[in-house]
């Protein structure tokens, strides 16, 4: 009687188990999916054969099954394994099991995940082969601006000199200051790469009678590029006959003295949160900068704008650039880039040439190499005008030739150390470069003249 009371227990904690068991199972495939209701039931599986195994009577476990012990430990092997084991063990359990579903499953996914996979547009790049169709593919996709980049950055630069412009003439009515004007290559179309900078001319009107121009061959230092405006007929016309009589330092107008007074006055004075909350952009000053310079952010869009104080006197034009006069206070740069522009352009409208995509693809092949960041637009041009000298064809066949020579010859000049001025060779325009940094460029320039190639390369 009691033995049969002990098998019926046994029997309901067995017939419990299994309920359990088949439920978590029956269960398991959805809430885990495939992969985890197999190691679900393996797993399960082991530990009932466990269970049952410590159940039987003692003469029952004496000699058990072999084959139930190996497969028992290969279970627990497979569900103990490594990651790559169990996903091999689980695949082999599944295919074997449940291949119909696996089946239909993959077939699903398959077709859902094609349904859904967007259609990708295919993009025909043209081959370029030679140096000349490299080039021009260079010129048409990175070099040129868009139009609408192009019109929004004169746009957004003319709203802030006009501004500047009618604060300058309510806090200071009496300063002499002509009409200012915008300027630099992205009003020459010369710009490449993004329309990102600007200048903003001052013109200082002086009387002709009170001030004298003084040549840099005429000066202490005897540097042709550096004049000097010295102040004159001080026994008819006293000292503060003119505005800028407060300016002289030596008895000469004083660029820097220039300079700092306008830096109070734009960059001290005017409200830029309230002006750009008006132009719907940020506005604010270039800090570590000798140069009087704003920096425009609207979006993704970044624009700088120079104010260049200049001078005017029948043809010279003087400008004050502070980090090319090095020290010197009173020292005046003499400027030939309008003359260097409209030379230049009316080169090759005398014979449909290609001087100006010329400038432009070597003008963005040096913004692009962080070794060539210091060589200008004004050096590149003048050796395009020296080199339309002695070479006439600019056409588009000759385009990659004329790209290889101006290489050559910059390396010349290089090497050399003396880049002369087109308008006047006694100016060297490489004397703002160091030692270092004239070899660093000559070394890439030189490289490039074997593989033209690595210049075309964009800097990342």
């Amino acid at each position: 009687m009691e033995g049969t009371v002990q098998k019926r227990g046994k029997s309901r904690r067995e017939d419990g188990i299994a309920t359990a068991v088949d439920f978590l199972l029956a269960n398991a495939r959805l809430v885990l999916g495939i992969g985890g209701a197999a190691v679900l039931g393996i797993a399960t599986l082991a530990v009932k054969r466990l269970i049952d195994r410590a159940a039987r009577p003692p003469g029952e476990d004496e000699k058990p099954d072999q084959k139930s012990i190996s497969e028992t430990w290969e279970e627990l092997s497979l569900t103990g394994a490594s990651p790559k084991l169990l996903k091999r063990g689980l695949e082999n359990s599944v295919n074997k099991s449940l291949p119909a579903v696996i089946k239909i499953e993959k077939e699903d996914c398959s077709a859902s995940s094609m349904a859904e996979m967007p259609q990708l547009e295919i993009r025909r790049v043209p081959l370029c082969v030679t140096l000349q169709e490299k080039l021009l593919h260079y010129y048409q996709s990175h070099v040129t601006l868009s139009e609408s980049d192009v019109a929004q950055a004169k746009q957004k630069a003319l709203d802030v000199c006009m501004e500047i412009q009618a604060f300058l003439r309510s806090k200071q009515p009496e300063m002499p200051l002509g009409e200012m004007s915008l300027g630099g290559s992205l009003f020459d179309d010369l710009q490449v790469v993004s329309a990102d900078h600007a200048c903003l001319l001052v013109p200082l009107l002086i009387e002709e009678k009170f001030w004298y121009f003084v040549p840099g061959e005429e000066t202490i230092l005897n540097t042709p590029q550096f004049w000097m405006v010295r102040r004159t007929n001080l026994e008819y016309f006293g000292r503060g006959s003119s505005y800028w009589d407060k300016f002289i330092v030596g008895g000469y107008l004083s660029s820097n003295a220039v300079n700092e007074s306008l830096h109070k006055l734009v960059m001290g004075s005017m409200n830029w949160p309230a002006l750009g909350s008006m132009l719907e952009c940020t506005i604010r000053q270039v800090m570590g900068s000798q140069e009087l310079k704003l920096e425009i952010q609207q979006e993704q869009s970044q624009l700088f704008i120079d104010i260049l104080p200049i001078i005017r006197f029948e043809e010279t034009v003087l400008t004050s650039q502070p980090e090319s006069k090095g020290n010197f206070e009173n020292l005046w740069c003499r400027s030939f880039y309008t003359d260097e522009a409209t030379k230049l352009r009316d080169l090759d409208a005398s014979d449909s040439g290609l001087r100006l995509c010329c400038l432009k693809i070597l003008k963005a092949v040096c913004k692009d190499q962080p070794s060539l960041r210091r060589v200008t637009g004004g050096h590149l041009v003048n050796v395009i005008l020296h080199l339309s000298d002695t070479e006439s064809d600019w056409s588009e066949a000759a385009l990659a030739d004329r790209f290889l020579q101006v290489i050559t010859e910059v390396t010349g000049y290089l090497e050399q150390g003396f880049l002369p001025s087109y308008f006047n060779s006694a100016v060297n325009l490489l004397s703002e470069l160091s030692a270092e940094e004239i070899d660093e460029i000559g070394y890439t320039f030189y490289c490039a003249l074997s593989n033209p190639d690595m210049l075309l390369q964009r800097a990342v």
